[in-house]
């Protein structure tokens, strides 16, 4: 595993600049589209299990951050406020105020929990430049956030839902989960004084954890000031440990937003409030994907998915019709005819398909495909191997090929 730093200006993924300033980095072309496939998984993960979709300001006044309680437990972490026609501003250290707001813009009603209100936004945190580090500590995080309004006896159901989706998009990404914990309070101030709504939300978490079958680790001291949490542990290439996704139960911010509903008994009732991130914020999964991965992302991420080769000159214009029927079919295709043959496919070591075109091929209507790992496919026809590459990257596959009759290397 490389680190994802010197990978990433290698590849041309980001990059930063001190005119930007330290934790801020950018978007090159190539890693904004693996970015963007990423958040476009994400978010249809999201519709199929229920998620409504929402935006909100990045800016709050501080009295919203005040009522959350993250004034008083995490100013430290946010950044100073901002005067603005007598009132100060304050740029989000969380989604989930914004999402607590939206759940009282109307009245509620049990027959409408759970509302699952999801949302990928920007959020701040005012972090010491002696933490910051590529993509895994940043100043301007975009986070793959999601607030769970449910009833009491909805929680536990909900909870495992959202580490189901976790599981499922680490598979479809292709990475592990280093360990599960168990993040609990410790000792000092930082957490919120209620005692009784700790002790609800940790035994149901530990009742997640253990209906799902997985080994986990209780770490004490490392909650949210709110509440505890389930958090997805992953590594670096240095075995360095920090949090991707989480599972948080709340009780704590309905109470504060004075949240309800109307239940079947026609009473006001308290909703509790399930956070839920499946990849955590954007940059740390991106950091974790080109480490894992060492820039051969799997063929749904990758930059350009699909690359043509014609053999000579004269297969040329052939190549840049079958790129361009490609790309009518949503794949990301280029044509290479730079070089030899052979040192263009050096070149795209990366790209996961990769279609040699010669004389023979582009008079029958049959492209060679080369695949990343250096296998070779047998001559088929466009139409096929267009069809069959769009099933792997439409289900998002991590394979690059199921099983096919696979021939000797033609071309070095």
């Amino acid at each position: 595993m490389q680190d994802h730093r010197r990978l990433g200006r290698e590849l041309e993924l980001f990059g930063t600049d001190p005119l930007l300033g330290a934790g801020l980095p950018y978007w090159q072309p190539d890693g904004a589209v693996v970015r963007h496939a990423l958040e476009e998984y994400v978010r249809e993960a999201e519709v199929r299990a229920g998620y409504r979709h929402v935006y909100s300001p990045v800016l709050g006044k501080r009295e919203l951050y005040e009522l959350s309680g993250h004034w008083a437990h995490y100013r430290e972490d946010m950044f100073p406020p901002m005067d603005l026609g007598g009132e100060q501003v304050v740029l989000r250290p969380s989604l989930c105020p914004h999402h607590a707001l939206i759940y009282r813009s109307r009245a509620r009603s049990y027959r409408g929990l759970p509302l699952r209100i999801a949302e990928l936004g920007g959020m701040y945190r005012a972090e010491p430049s002696g933490v910051l580090g590529g993509l895994t500590r940043v100043r301007a995080i975009q986070l793959n956030d999601a607030h769970i309004f449910c009833t009491p006896d909805q929680v536990a159901d909900e909870a495992r839902s959202a580490l189901e989706m976790i599981r499922a998009a680490y598979a479809a990404l292709g990475i592990e989960a280093a360990r599960y914990r168990l993040s609990l309070p410790g000792d000092g101030g930082k957490y919120v004084a209620a005692p009784e709504l700790w002790r609800r939300s940790a035994e149901l978490l530990r009742e997640v954890l253990e209906a799902s079958g997985l080994p986990y680790e209780a770490a004490p001291g490392e909650a949210a000031f709110y509440g505890p949490k389930i958090d997805v542990q992953i590594a670096d290439g240095a075995g360095r440990e920090s949090t991707l996704s989480t599972v948080q139960i709340d009780f704590h911010q309905p109470e504060q937003f004075g949240l309800e509903y109307i239940g079947a008994d026609g009473a006001k009732h308290r909703p509790v409030m399930v956070h839920r991130s499946v990849i955590g914020s954007v940059e740390r999964a991106m950091a974790q994907l080109i480490e894992v991965h060492e820039g051969a992302f799997p063929a749904w991420l990758a930059p350009v998915q699909l690359i043509v080769f014609p053999v000579s000159e004269a297969e040329s214009g052939a190549a840049a019709e079958v790129a361009r029927q490609a790309a009518c079919l949503g794949l990301r295709a280029e044509v290479a005819v730079d070089g030899s043959l052979g040192a263009r496919i050096r070149a795209a070591r990366l790209v996961p398909y990769q279609l040699v075109l010669g004389p023979r091929e582009a008079a029958a209507g049959e492209v060679a495909l080369r695949l990343r790992d250096g296998r070779r496919i047998d001559p088929q026809p466009v139409e096929k191997v267009f069809a069959r590459l769009g099933f792997l990257i439409g289900e998002r596959n991590v394979e690059l090929w199921a099983a096919e009759t696979v021939v000797p290397p033609r071309y070095t």
